[in-house]
């Protein structure tokens, strides 16, 4: 006769509704699981102190290694506008018609680097620091919104090469100056949100930031940083919609913006029609469509 042997029934699995049930009884969350956005922005509020200390960090740790060290902040966008100068200002004549070239040149160079540098600092945020990502937990937000930062810190220890050359090139110093501050806390906020798109296109598929330089580029060209706009759409030749691109490119309107602040030669005849509006409006829209898309993959930041 064979011997049945009595064996215990199999533990039930827990159903996966019922271990949510127990952690929450117990106080436990899931690893890394999304804030709310109010409690996001509160975070992001308390650690303003780290994202101002890291992105001063970075800026003095950019040229460490360079003998000029800092020198070289200024002197990157007064090289490419050398170059600028000669390829299109010379050889391209579209310095022609335009009052005070190097001034517009210069200024266009400058402001175009901010956003330009933004935006690829923000590409390699979070792919280009995945150990303190993974190794630290703070909002992930901090690290491009810090990049930005540096940028705008680069830029504003740039601003006194940029007010040397506009006295020695004769523009006087104005009122108009002061309109300035707006337009960078505008473009600043511009730079930001995008900064804050490309950080999480750049977390899942880093090799964005290999094709970024292309794209920039190509939006350089058509953002008036070398050539005057205005003279370019003066008259009919030039389809509506593509008059209307040109004037709302969102670049361009920050540098033109910074021109009519800093250059008086540069009317505000030469302004696009709405241009602080479109300037808010562009700023508002990436600053907080940014700040939204990157929010909601906040959890899958350094688990790839």
């Amino acid at each position: 006769m064979s011997q049945v042997l009595d064996t215990p029934p199999p533990t039930p699995v827990p159903a996966d509704d019922d271990l949510a049930a127990l952690a929450a009884r117990h106080g436990l969350s899931v690893s890394g699981a999304r804030p709310s956005l109010p409690e996001y922005v509160r975070q992001l509020w308390a650690r303003r102190h780290f994202i101002a200390a890291f992105a001063t960090a970075k800026l003095t740790a950019q040229y460490s290694e360079a003998k000029l060290g800092q020198i070289w902040q200024v002197m990157t966008p007064l090289l490419n506008a050398a170059v600028y100068y000669f390829i299109f200002g010379v050889l391209l004549n579209t310095k022609r018609g335009v009052p005070d070239y190097i001034p517009f040149l210069v200024t266009g160079v400058f402001i175009w680097t901010f956003t330009q540098s933004s935006i690829m600092a923000g590409t390699r945020a979070i792919s280009g620091n995945l150990g303190l990502v993974r190794a630290l937990h703070f909002p992930r937000a901090a690290l491009p919104i810090s990049f930005a930062l540096q940028q705008l810190q680069q830029l504003l220890f740039s601003m006194a090469a940029l007010v040397v050359i506009l006295l020695g090139f004769g523009v006087p110093v104005s009122f108009s100056w002061l309109l300035a501050i707006p337009a960078l806390v505008l473009q600043f906020t511009f730079n930001t949100g995008v900064a804050l798109i490309m950080a999480r296109m750049g977390a899942k598929t880093p090799d964005i930031a290999q094709l970024m330089p292309f794209v920039l580029r190509t939006w350089m060209y058509v953002s008036g940083v070398m050539w005057s706009i205005t003279r370019l759409t003066k008259g009919d030749h030039l389809p509506h919609w593509v008059t209307l691109a040109l004037e709302t490119n969102p670049a361009a309107v920050y540098i033109d913006l910074m021109r009519f602040a800093l250059i008086d030669s540069f009317h505000a005849k030469q302004l696009p029609p709405h241009v602080w509006a479109a300037a808010t409006g562009w700023a508002l829209l990436a600053g907080v469509a940014g700040f939204v898309y990157f929010w909601k993959a906040e959890e899958m930041y350094g688990r790839g």
